[in-house]
This record gives C-alpha cells, sequence and structure tokens, in this order.
C-alpha cells in the first residue's frame, strides 16, 4: 500500500480519466476517501464518488470553496478554457494538475495568473493501476509539486517526469497504445476466423498469449526484440509472419504517432 497523502485534492471532471484518478488515489491507499473532493455535472457519476466517502460538488467553484490543496483539472481540452475561466477568481496559487492533451502550462499559467501548473498525460489503464503518466512542471512549479504529482500518479501506474516538448509525444505513444493494441488483438482474431477458427476461440487464444507475453516481458526484463526471437525459428512460420508484417506494421506506427501529434497540435490552436 502507498503511504498516504497528508493534503486534500479536488478532481474536477469525473468522467473515464477523472473517474479513474479519483477512484485510484483512494483504492490504492494514496488518499483517504475524506481528502477527496470530486466536481462533476453529472449526477449518477457522484453518487458512486459519495458511496466511497468523497466530497461531492455540482461543479468545480462549489470544491474550490471547500479550500483543496491540490486541484486536478481532468476536463477535455475542449472545455478547459471555459473551465478555468470560472475557477480563475478561486484558484490563488494552489498546485494545479492538468490532464488535458495538447494545452500548454504557459496557458494554463496564462488563464490562472498565480497557480503553479503541472502538466500531466495519463492513459486509459490507470483505471486498473498500470497506465502510464508523462509529467512535466509550469514555470511557477517548484520540485514539492511535481513530487506531489508523481506521488498522485504513481498509485495509478508509471510515471515520468519530462520536458514540456516530449509531453506531446509521450501523449500520442502511451495514450494511443491501448486502442493500438486492442487493434493488434482485434486483427489477429479476425484473422484466425478467417483461416478457420471459431470467433470465441480465437480471441480466448489472443489476449491470453497477449497477457502472458506482457507478463513475461516485465518480470524477466527483457527486450521485445530479444523476445521476437526465442519464438521465431531460422527458416519458420514465424519468420514467414514477420516478414510480411514488420514493415507495414513499423511504418504505420510511425504514420498513426504522427497523425496523433498533428491533432495534438491542432487541439492546442483551438
Amino acid at each position: 500500500m502507498a503511504d498516504e497523502l497528508s493534503l486534500t485534492v479536488g478532481v474536477v471532471g469525473a468522467g473515464a480519466m477523472g473517474g479513474a484518478i479519483a477512484r485510484g488515489l483512494v483504492e490504492s491507499g494514496t488518499l483517504g476517501s475524506e481528502r477527496l473532493l470530486v466536481a462533476d455535472s453529472d449526477a449518477a457519476r457522484l453518487a458512486s464518488f459519495a458511496a466511497l466517502g468523497a466530497r461531492t460538488f455540482a461543479d468545480g467553484t462549489e470544491l474550490l470553496a471547500s479550500d483543496p490543496d491540490v486541484v486536478v483539472l481532468a476536463v477535455k481540452p475542449q472545455v478547459l478554457g471555459s473551465v478555468m475561466e470560472q475557477l480563475a477568481p478561486q484558484v490563488g496559487g494552489r498546485l494545479v494538475i492538468s490532464i488535458a492533451a495538447g494545452v500548454s502550462t504557459s496557458t494554463i499559467e496564462a488563464a490562472l495568473p498565480s497557480a503553479r501548473v503541472v502538466r500531466v498525460m495519463p492513459n486509459l489503464p490507470v483505471q486498473v493501476r498500470s497506465g502510464a503518466t508523462a509529467v512535466t512542471a509550469g514555470a511557477r512549479a517548484g520540485e514539492q509539486d511535481v513530487s506531489v504529482a508523481c506521488e498522485i500518479f504513481s498509485a495509478l501506474g508509471a510515471v515520468a517526469v519530462m520536458r514540456e516538448d516530449q509531453l506531446d509525444v509521450a501523449g500520442a505513444v502511451s495514450g494511443c497504445a491501448p486502442a493500438f493494441f486492442s487493434l493488434f488483438v482485434d486483427a489477429l482474431t479476425r484473422a484466425g476466423v478467417m483461416a478457420g477458427l471459431p470467433a470465441a476461440c480465437a480471441r480466448e487464444m489472443v489476449e491470453s498469449t497477449m497477457r502472458g507475453c506482457a507478463e513475461q516481458l516485465l518480470t524477466e526484463g527483457v527486450h521485445p526484440r530479444e523476445y521476437m526471437e526465442r519464438v521465431t525459428s531460422p527458416g519458420g512460420t514465424t519468420a514467414a509472419a514477420l516478414r510480411e508484417l514488420e514493415g507495414p506494421l513499423t511504418e504505420g506506427t510511425y504514420a498513426a504517432i504522427d497523425a496523433a501529434l498533428a491533432r495534438t497540435r491542432e487541439l492546442a490552436a483551438g
């Protein structure tokens, strides 16, 4: 169990990502439920957090009136501007952590002039506390602020501190990766079906194999290329299959990340 934070943390936005962050903090033991504040306009979402023991609010201004030490802005980039406009009069010099893709620390600092801003880019597996989160500090954030952000998101998986120019790349790679992995599982399943396997059987075999590969890579610390070589016999079926797959998959992945970064820049430009 993680050491419990002595801070109060307010999460503005209890959607998929915000809800996962809030719930993960409590369920991991990182934050006592009485120290968690959650704001969302959806009463049904709030009910589950009230049952968890958190204090809940219909909007962020009500949450800030309860004076949290840290505010996590877990809203989409498209609405972040309007949310910050509402919160600006009350934020003061608090630590504000934003998860909005493509919205720079300087933009957030301009909207919240006294706040100490940290940007993070988590991905969906934080919902099962096995995610990946990139962290970068704004101009007014100090080492302690970064440490607090890392402690919060370490409860939800791996954390890496980096420069802001690296953050969007990390967000594209780790943020898109769950969809990429899911697409590959689906493609392998469909390939099995086309070759004659029952769909349920193909999917179960692919998913079990993916789980086993992930566990071996993590527990043994082996490089992915070395792991590939373990199952690739000279002149064998895997070698023949990789010859067809590796080029298109690699080039397609490069193009996919470029597309994700281009979209990130579009979001940042408004």
